[in-house]
């Protein structure tokens, strides 16, 4: 299973990267962008995060230890959870256009992107990632995965608390009723 664990979710998630990257070019240009100490505040983790689900072993015993049986049915469904936390990423990034960064940032001529999958959280493209985050750590199958997840929730709850900041500042009242509207991050509930 670690072989297989390796490849398929290697290249589901190499991938995502490829395309990110390729559409990465195409924003419009920042006039306001967090401070490298924030944007490290998030990635750091995120680093952290992978390291936790993709390295061979962990140093901390008990961390490799399994939360759900060395199964197939673990592996598959939690090969189709990343799938579709991708490709839900994937879409709400296509979504945002030239809107999109990286970083937390306030673009020239921003605007306020309500339909598709901003239609269903306000932050599709954490939500996204968390499933395939989520579904990464299950098909591993061990603890270290599910502290990869609370990990990466951390840091896209740090992120998205500062975005919110700043589009009710852009926004204002409209934010305000959007997010009254649309919940942040998980549909139905939060």
């Amino acid at each position: 299973m670690t072989l297989l664990y390796r490849h398929v979710f290697a290249g589901m998630w190499l991938s995502w990267a490829l395309y990110w990257w390729a559409l990465s070019r195409n924003v419009k240009p920042s006039v306001r962008t967090e401070s490298t100490s924030s944007r490290l505040l998030h990635i750091v983790p995120l680093m952290l995060a992978v390291a936790l689900l993709w390295l061979p072993h962990v140093p901390i015993p008990v961390l490799g230890e399994r939360f759900v049986p060395l199964a197939a049915w673990p592996f598959w469904v939690g090969a189709a959870f990343t799938l579709a936390g991708l490709l839900f990423s994937v879409w709400a990034r296509g979504h945002l256009g030239s809107n999109w960064s990286g970083v937390v940032t306030v673009k020239e001529d921003h605007e306020l992107i309500q339909s598709g999958p901003y239609g269903i959280v306000r932050h599709p493209i954490y939500t996204g990632l968390l499933l395939a985050f989520a579904g990464s750590a299950l098909a591993r199958g061990e603890w270290r995965g599910i502290l990869a997840v609370v990990i990466v929730l951390w840091a896209f709850w740090r992120k998205l608390c500062t975005e919110e900041r700043w589009m009710r500042e852009r926004f204002g009242s409209a934010y305000q009723s959007y997010s009254e509207r649309v919940p942040a991050l998980v549909p139905f509930v939060l």
